[in-house]
């Protein structure tokens, strides 16, 4: 197993290539985010709680209503991002026929096929310093930020979750490399 940087690992063979691509390992953003989350989701046991115990008029329980919906996105979006943190990994699978893609969160997950022929326009994807983007893909509760696009039947594919400059110019070359090896074996 060889390294691309801290977060990307790949394995070469004959007929395959094989890289894992693991999230930012920063223990003080999962604490904080599963404490967050804890408050959180008991909040929501607090609003869920009042709207069948307590008196309430037909204003009050739309309000708490509307008030759970938000409540139910944003618990969505973060608990996933802290599995993501926690467990998360991309994988990708280069072989004779494909590019395998899977965002795996504890080995769950689904492996799409991409076509190596295909796959047109591979591109590195990295925000302005100092821009929107950028401190956007850097807030933790994002598990975004995706590196490298490519365009496959017309419609864009992303990897490389929040990776630095060097690790995506390197993994551009090795998946770029690899791909036009295994064009041209056909």
């Amino acid at each position: 197993m060889k390294r691309i940087g801290k977060r990307v690992s790949f394995e070469d063979g004959n007929k395959k290539t094989t890289l894992v691509i693991y999230p930012q390992d920063i223990s003080w953003v999962k604490a904080a985010m599963g404490a967050w989350i804890g408050m959180w989701y008991a909040i929501g046991g607090v609003v869920i709680w009042s709207f069948f115990v307590l008196p309430l008029g037909d204003q009050e329980k739309i309000i708490l209503a509307i008030f759970f919906a938000f409540w139910f996105y944003f618990a969505f979006r973060v608990t996933r991002s802290f599995f993501w943190f926690l467990w998360g990994k991309e994988m990708v699978k280069i072989d004779e026929v494909a590019f395998y893609y899977k965002k795996s969160i504890k080995g769950y997950g689904k492996s799409i096929p991409y076509y190596i022929e295909n796959i047109k326009k591979m591109e590195v994807i990295l925000p302005k310093e100092r821009s929107i983007q950028s401190a956007w893909e850097k807030s933790p509760w994002v598990p975004g930020g995706e590196r490298i696009e490519f365009e496959y039947l017309g419609k864009p594919v992303r990897f490389g979750r929040k990776l630095d400059k060097k690790e995506t110019e390197l993994l551009f070359k090795l998946v770029t490399k690899r791909i036009d090896e295994r064009l041209k074996k056909k």
